[in-house]
């Protein structure tokens, strides 16, 4: 662009106070061989601002559930749960409909890799632990996270999988630095559970989002420190490993196309952050 023109993200701003400065640093990098974000994948100060109420919602949502998931409710109870509070708010479940995906959440429960699909025959029960993984529009803008619930009391390796799974999302975002790269964030979360004894499921990563319910990158937990693409600010996308206990092994359900299980019966944890590179960190919009 033309240093004087006013800038493509619509800021108000002219270009050499704008984005100049953060695309001649890209091009540097992508002169070195690394990979480097297109355009398309800095989210603009507008996109921001919808994007962030999106997740405002999907937090919101997380949190109604937070108070009532109990033992003894279905799973088909949450997922009645997060389509009235996200409809009530002029939302709209992402997950509902999304590729014949039946469902507004997704309910995993102990080896349940993920998009465990809510049933009112599903149960919960003392000792489980389940993933709900929520995900909003609201005006069109896409949000995502999800959290890990103990049901009741659970065993001392349901517990430790759980913990070490929350450390290892804290230890890839604290690896999120403006001008790193993905797999910085990779290094710290695969390092960390294999130290703990387990394994990062490396077919099924996070990915962009806000404009999309899936944008690239493709985001893996597997890579070494220093790959992949180049964090820059305005980038989005969600940080959200799944550690299993013993094989990142896994199949799904033949009868609903869906269900994700671990390959050899042990249990499975993911949480999930949805965060924005920024010129001097990165920002958790929703988890």
């Amino acid at each position: 662009m033309e240093r004087n023109a006013l800038c493509w993200c619509g800021s108000g701003k002219k270009y050499k106070k704008c984005h100049m400065a953060i695309e001649e640093k890209m091009q540097f990098h992508a002169d070195k061989g690394e990979i480097v974000p297109s355009r398309k994948l800095l989210k603009t100060p507008a996109q921001i601002e919808k994007i962030k109420a999106s997740a405002a919602l999907n937090t919101l949502v997380l949190d109604e559930v937070a108070k009532n998931i109990h033992a003894g409710m279905s799973t088909e109870e949450i997922n009645k749960i997060v389509y009235d509070v996200t409809t009530a708010h002029g939302g709209i479940p992402a997950p509902l409909n999304y590729e014949g995906f039946p469902k507004s959440v997704c309910t995993s429960i102990n080896n349940e890799v993920c998009h465990g699909i809510p049933d009112e025959n599903h149960i919960l029960k003392e000792g489980d632990i389940v993933n709900v993984d929520v995900s909003t529009i609201l005006d069109g803008y896409f949000s995502d996270a999800s959290r890990m619930f103990k049901i009741g009391k659970v065993s001392d390796r349901a517990e430790k999988l759980v913990r070490v799974t929350e450390e290892c999302v804290e230890l890839g975002l604290a690896a999120a630095k403006p001008w790193g790269h993905l797999g910085d964030i990779a290094d710290a979360i695969n390092t960390h559970a294999q130290k703990n004894g387990y394994s990062v499921v490396i077919d099924i990563g996070g990915h962009g989002i806000g404009l999309q319910f899936h944008e690239e990158p493709f985001v893996s937990y597997v890579t070494p420190k220093g790959s992949e693409m180049l964090l820059v600010p305005g980038m989005m996308f969600t940080i959200e490993p799944m550690i299993n206990e013993g094989s990142p092994d896994f199949f799904v359900d033949e009868d609903n196309d869906w269900t994700v299980y671990t390959i050899d019966d042990g249990l499975s944890a993911q949480i999930e952050y949805m965060v924005l590179i920024t010129e001097t960190g990165v920002e958790v919009l929703t988890k």
